[in-house]
């Protein structure tokens, strides 16, 4: 726990593409993305709705009392906003979240996000749920939310994406969990992208993609993601103190993402890089303040 200031960084869901369950995913979880920001006194803010969420909620105490919190979705692809028809606080009619996300042309977010969540994809809409959801499209944008700064810029991925940084409570929590090395222009494999050093720049925590080992990469590089390798050197050449390797790919099993973290560890520690950790569903991590 923070002496003083500080941020409470909880992982509720750690993987990429679509949420597993099995022995091997027993250490690092299976869940979709999902990591919520606390400070004492202060309403949450959200990191992605994958299926993260819906463990979060019932931790909270589920529909039994309002809930108000910020969300901020990085993107719209399934395994970011799976959870959110199941976060069950949102059964509480005087529950109020509000979920910024990328702009999605001249349609209202709310809308497409209504678009998924109906027959036949689901059997509920979004009017359904008690609470009230209000949305707002993001861009390249600075805002306050409650006291917290928010960064949000565009990232490589395959679609409008945003990565997010939070300067709160005397913590920088940088948030980047979908990035493609190989995605746009230049696309050459150490390529850093001034959005993404300005999101991360001297950051206590960057939690980023590290969804494919370097030897997969090449087969996969359209498919929006990057290398551990990749997202130690956005972590480094951006001075941040500490990196978070996410979105692990639902191939990957924990001796799998054991490896890549020790890897990683070791080409940070031979190059004076950030102290590297992997993200796994129920991690803590305190990030800012006094220790």
């Amino acid at each position: 726990m923070a002496g003083s200031g500080g941020i409470r960084v909880c992982f509720w869901g750690v993987r990429g593409s679509t949420p597993c369950a099995g022995e091997q995913y027993a250490r690092y979880g299976g869940n979709s993305s999902c990591v919520v920001l606390d400070v004492d006194g202060q309403a949450p803010i959200v990191f992605d709705l994958g299926t993260g969420l819906r463990p979060y909620g019932e931790s909270i105490g589920g529909a039994a009392r309002p809930y108000r919190g910020t969300m901020l979705l990085t993107h719209m692809h399934w395994d970011h906003i799976q959870g959110l028809p199941f976060f069950t606080p949102l059964q509480h009619p005087d529950s109020l979240v509000n979920v910024y996300g990328p702009r999605q042309g001249n349609t209202d977010l709310g809308d497409v996000f209504g678009g998924m969540m109906q027959p036949p994809y689901f059997p509920i809409t979004p009017a359904h749920l008690a609470g009230d959801i209000r949305w707002h499209s993001l861009d390249d944008d600075d805002l306050p939310i409650g006291e917290a700064k928010v960064r949000a810029r565009y990232v490589r991925h395959v679609g409008a994406t945003l990565g997010y940084r939070v300067e709160w409570n005397g913590g920088v929590v940088v948030y980047i969990s979908d990035h493609g090395q190989g995605c746009g222009e230049p696309d050459c494999d150490d390529y850093v992208p001034q959005e993404v050093l300005e999101l991360c720049d001297g950051a206590d925590l960057v939690i980023h993609d590290a969804q494919h080992a370097p030897d997969e990469f090449e087969a996969k590089r359209a498919w929006g993601h990057c290398t551990n390798e990749y997202a130690l050197l956005v972590a480094h050449t951006a001075r941040a103190k500490q990196l978070a390797l996410f979105h692990h790919c639902p191939s990957h099993g924990d001796d799998m993402i054991d490896s890549m973290l020790r890897s990683t560890q070791q080409i940070s520690a031979n190059t004076g890089g950030p102290d590297v950790i992997a993200a796994a569903e129920g991690l803590v991590v305190m990030v800012g303040g006094t220790q």
